[in-house]
This record gives C-alpha cells, structure tokens and sequence, in this order.
C-alpha cells in the first residue's frame, strides 16, 4: 500500500489543523493505520491507531485529550484531527499502516508516507 500525508502547515499555538492520508490500493481496509511524528532533533514518536473497522482506537498518552483518528474505509483514507495545538506538536507527521508488533514500536509498522510538515508557532 502507498500513503499520501497532506494537510500539514502553519497555525498558531491553540489553534487547530486536520491532517489526511490516502492511500492506495484495495487492501487498505485489511491494514491497521496510525500516525507518528518527528520533531527536530528527536526520534520519531507514536501518535495514534486506529483498527480495521475503525472501531478501536490508541493514542500516546499526552496526546489523547487533544489528537483524535478516525478512518474512511470506502475512500481509503485516515485521518488526524488534532486541536488546541502546541509549539511542542511541531513536527514532521507520517502516515503508517500494517504494524507487525507494539503499535508504540516505530520499527512495527510495514508502510510509511513520506511525511507531512506541522508548524505551530507560539
């Protein structure tokens, strides 16, 4: 499957962004998808799942009062709403499908997007 991360961009500090991603394929209804995140200068983190129905969901802690992952399986596509953002959200956003292990793990996850750019100034 092949990921396409959009709507990333500027917005300023409690402020608000949806991030997509579309994928290719039939199979994506059979995968698992998330979000992860890479800040400057930091490794690559969990963000959010979401199962193949759409019907279970998992976020990073600090993250799930705010981030929220939804999916549309008919238009093959996930989604990220997240709100009240901070300057600490600054950070490259990718896409993932198909995780192998611990959706925490970055090394689980078997198809990556090339990433989308989320910048929240203070």
């Amino acid at each position: 499957v092949q990921l396409q991360a959009s709507g990333g961009g500027l917005v300023q500090a409690g402020g608000s962004l949806r991030l997509s991603c579309a994928a290719s394929g039939r199979t994506f209804r059979s995968y698992v998808v998330g979000w992860f995140r890479q800040a400057p200068g930091k490794e690559r983190e969990f963000v959010a799942a979401i199962n193949r129905s759409g019907e279970n969901t998992y976020y990073a802690d600090a993250l799930k009062d705010r981030f929220t992952i939804t999916r549309h399986n008919a238009k093959n596509t996930v989604n990220l709403q997240m709100s009240s953002l901070e300057a600490e959200d600054t950070a490259v956003y990718y896409c993932v499908a198909h995780p192998t292990g611990s959706y925490r793990d970055v090394h689980a996850w078997g198809y990556w997007g090339q990433g989308t750019l989320v910048t929240v100034s203070s």
